[in-house]
Order: C-alpha cells, then structure tokens, then sequence
C-alpha cells in the first residue's frame, strides 16, 4: 500500500493493513512491548518508514500517564543568572539540558524564575531539574506540593532536602581562585557574595574563611541582593572599597556583581588589576566582555547538566538514551559519586572525586564510588587579576 505525497497523514491502521497484521500487533511493535516475533516487529517498522508513518505522540503520552518532557527551574533572577541578551549561566545550562533530555526523546520546559505565584502548578511535566536551589527556595516547594519527583543543580542547602543533585563543588572554585590570587601577589582579598543561602554563597564563605584563617587574611565579606544585578554590586563593592580602602583583590562570585565592581573600582581612581585584582565565578559573556576581562571558571556546564537531566531521568525510569554512557550518571539509576555536603571542606579536590559528581545531601561527605565524576572546575586567566 502507498500513500500518495500530499495526501493525508498514514494512521496506525494504513501500516497494519499493509503488513497484513491487526492494529494492536503495529503498536506493540513500534512501541516494544508484547509478545512480537523479532522479525515480525522488523518488517513492521520497515513498513511503517516507508509510508511515512509517525505516532501520535499525545495519545501515546496519555496513553502512558506521562508528559515526556522535564522542566529546568531555578528562583535565581534573571539579573544574576541571565546576561546581555538574555545569555548567561542559566541559558547555558538550559541548551545542554535540553540536548542530553533530546537523547531520551523528552522535551524541556524553561521556566522563568520562580519567585512565588503558580510558575510550576500549570505546566505538564513529569519532574524537574532545579538549578542552584536556596534554602526556602520556591521552585522546590512548587514541585513538593505536587509532588513531583526533583533533582538539583548544585547541592542543596535546606536541612530537609535530601534529592539527589549534581555538585558545582562551590567552595573548590573559591579555592582556585584565591589560590589564584595569592600567587599574583594578594595579601588583602575581600569576598562578595549573593544575599541568599545557595549553596554557591554558603560553601564560597566557608572555603575563604578557611582561607584566610590558613594565610592570616582578616576576612572582609560582603552581600549584595541577587535581584540587583550590576547595580548592585556596584554599590556594595563601592561601600566595601570606603570601609576598607586597603582591600587588593576582589573576589566576585557573582559575574554581574564583577562587572558592576569594575566599574566601582574605575570611578575610584582604583586601576584592575594594578590597584585592585578582580576575579569571579562564571566563566560566561559578562566575563569574557568586561574591560578588562575578568578571569573566571569553567564550571563545565554542559556536563554537570547533562549529569542532572540522567540523574532525573533516572528518578522517573527513563532507560538511558544514545550517548548517555558518557554522563556521570548513565547508568540511569540515581546514584554515583557523592557530593561533599558537610561531612568535610566542600569541594575538596583531595578526594578524587571533583567537578560536576553526583551526590545526595545528608551523605556526610561518604562517596558511593559509583559513576564517573565530571572534569574538574578549570581556572581561566584574564587580565582582571594578571600582574606577574
């Protein structure tokens, strides 16, 4: 049987007519299941290619009780996670989530920043990935409620919440580069954070506290408001700079806050990096266009999260998907390596286990020693803090 190019679409009852079988040996054929001769279910897919034949994926997906699409969520505001032209941190991790949950033919819903409201009761998915989660963050109180299972990127921070989550290993990005700065001569370096309890600012305090504790820093740690953006950190990096005017590295974590300290630094008289170092966490467009460019880190995004889109899928009972076994988690089942969350210094690279590994919060530090933990943060040098 042909069906002419033009005409209407082949249905489920054009491919059984054509291979001489009943509807219901088709579908179990083309979707795997039942009791199918091999080469029968062969023919049939031979069959159903060459008329053109494509299922009806929203009545396959109630069929199934499943959306077959995921969600990447986060209630960081776009003036820290987006950028110039809406790029940033979360849009990078957006395209390689979407990427890596293709493989397993689901899609991915972006949702825009979750501050309170309905952002995640009107969508149809079947989990989420939430990216860099606070303490009483709202996305993750949005998906309870549902009860929607949850993975995180970057590790969790509430007492309560032990989903499982891909580790950014914050406070080993703190370690490089205040390693960094010490080697291009800083003896004063002052650290300026995110208001908020995201585990990027709570393990970033901790590891320069432990810093400055080891070479005999006074600690100068400054806050700013994520919903600020630039100004912001321009503002508080300009008050830092009154308070303690002998400051000579600035620790930035937040791209945008850098760039808004650049900024503070030139209306100062202060001149990057001869004066006054700066160096920050994201290694994106902020940093890279920043005059001067800001030296930075490779967070590796695009592994950590393909990591959390197999690490979800794991959760839901995906079976992994072509290229998968290059993921951390491509066994598909949820547990790998596990991340430091408090059992010891966070991110510590001593373990063997850095950059992007797979963990469950309330692990104490023990890692399961399954997986393949992702490449370790990589420090990228820029002029921002190049004196020697």
């Amino acid at each position: 049987m042909t069906i002419s190019r033009g005409a209407r679409r082949p249905t489920i009852a054009d491919v059984a007519e054509a291979a001489s079988v009943s509807r219901t040996t088709v579908s179990h054929a083309l979707n795997g299941i039942g009791k199918v001769d091999p080469r029968t279910r062969e023919r049939i897919k031979k069959i159903a290619a060459d008329l053109g034949y494509r299922p009806n994926l929203r009545a396959q997906r109630l069929r199934r009780g499943e959306a077959r699409a995921i969600a990447l969520a986060s209630s960081m505001p776009f003036a820290v996670a987006g950028g110039p032209s809406r790029l940033g941190f979360y849009m990078e991790v957006a395209a390689a989530a979407a990427e890596r949950a293709l493989v397993h033919e689901y899609a991915l819903v972006l949702i825009p920043p979750v501050q309170s409201g309905s952002a995640l009761y009107t969508v149809d998915i079947d989990g989420a990935i939430v990216v860099e989660p606070a303490a009483d963050d709202a996305a993750v109180a949005q998906l309870r409620e549902r009860g929607l299972p949850y993975v995180t990127l970057g590790r969790p921070t509430a007492p309560d919440d032990d989903a499982p989550y891909v580790d950014l290993h914050g406070g080993r990005v703190v370690e490089l580069l205040l390693d960094h700065l010490r080697a291009q001569g800083a003896r004063r370096p002052a650290l300026v954070v995110g208001a908020g309890t995201r585990h990027s600012s709570v393990d970033a305090r901790a590891a320069y506290e432990r810093a400055a504790a080891a070479h005999g820093w006074t600690p100068v740690v400054a806050c700013a408001p994520e919903d600020g953006g630039e100004q912001a950190g321009y503002d508080r990096c300009a008050a830092l700079l009154t308070e303690h005017p002998g400051v000579d590295a600035l620790c930035v974590l937040v791209d945008a806050f850098a760039v808004g300290a650049v900024r503070a630094l030139r209306d100062a008289g202060r001149r990057v990096p001869d004066d006054v170092m700066v160096v920050t966490r994201y290694d994106g467009l902020r940093a890279r266009t920043c005059e001067p460019p800001l030296t930075a880190v490779d967070l590796r995004l695009d592994r950590a999260a393909a990591d959390a889109v197999e690490l979800l899928l794991g959760r839901l009972g995906a079976q992994p998907g072509a290229g998968a076994g290059e993921s951390a988690t491509g066994a598909g089942a949820g547990a790998g390596a596990v991340g430091d969350s408090g059992g010891g210094p966070v991110g510590d690279s001593r373990s063997g286990s850095v950059g992007g590994t797979v963990g469950r919060s309330g692990d104490d530090g023990e890692r399961a020693g399954r997986g393949v933990p992702a490449p370790e943060p990589r420090l990228v040098v820029r002029a921002s803090s190049l004196r020697r």
